[in-house]
């Protein structure tokens, strides 16, 4: 069960622009020969959230890490462990990940038969609930659950692999589900995964983003540290 310190001194520090953002890190795309070496020297370069794309061959064509890489990994960081599940059915192995270390874990609509049900089981496994909406999943199914929630993650590429280009509709999206979430007036955290650089970041800060996966923007650099600086220069300007 995951240290709800971690989440609460995840929290954005009043007057600091740049805390308003997180960028998390997507180990697809780490050099898995050497996960834990990478996990620690993305963290120390600066991300907030170590990102798990859980992906299982039937939901999304392709194949990636479990509970058990959630477990051994845990024990390196007091990061954020932010686990996507792209898993079709979603509610068994929600309990697996909550025990192996997890904070936040998000699933999507079409892999869940009852959705409230599910959000139930994340939370009373002790971890923060997100709902992820792929690029053509409409936002309605937002309407009863948003309340609920604690992240929304947004896809701007179709799920299942990695180094995909940004979906530039994505934008329109995020500006929707941004004026949701301030209606809410609660502090609902809003994602965005696929395709996210540096030259990108900040458009999508605009929209309405407040939490940026990265996966090859990352891990695909020479300079993890300089990388993850750039993008927080080019997010305080927003």
């Amino acid at each position: 069960m995951s240290d709800k310190l971690r989440i609460a001194g995840a929290a954005p520090a009043a007057g600091n622009a740049s805390s308003r953002f997180r960028i998390a890190a997507s180990i697809l795309a780490a050099d898995f020969s050497r996960l834990g070496e990478e996990v620690k020297a993305v963290v120390d370069a600066g991300a907030d959230f170590v990102h798990f794309d859980v992906m299982d061959n039937h939901y999304v064509p392709n194949l990636t890490v479990g509970p058990m890489v959630c477990e051994a990994l845990r024990p390196l960081t007091r990061a954020i462990l932010d686990i996507h599940l792209m898993v079709k059915p979603v509610d068994r192995i929600i309990p697996d990940f909550a025990k192996a270390g997890a904070d936040i874990i998000s699933f999507h609509p079409e892999a869940s038969e009852h959705v409230d049900r599910t959000i139930g089981i994340i939370k009373e496994s002790g971890c923060k609930a997100g709902l992820v909406l792929n690029p053509a999943t409409p936002i309605a199914h937002l309407d009863h659950i948003l309340g609920q929630l604690d992240l929304v993650l947004l896809m701007s590429v179709n799920p299942g692999f990695g180094g995909q280009r940004f979906i530039p509709y994505t934008l329109d999206k995020l500006r929707s589900v941004r004026a949701r979430i301030d209606a809410e007036a609660r502090d609902v955290w809003l994602e965005v995964d696929g395709g996210v650089k540096l030259d990108n970041i900040a458009e999508i800060s605009r929209a309405g983003a407040d939490t940026f996966v990265a996966g090859s923007a990352i891990f695909g650099s020479p300079d993890y540290a300089a990388t993850i600086s750039a993008m927080r220069a080019a997010l305080a300007k927003t």
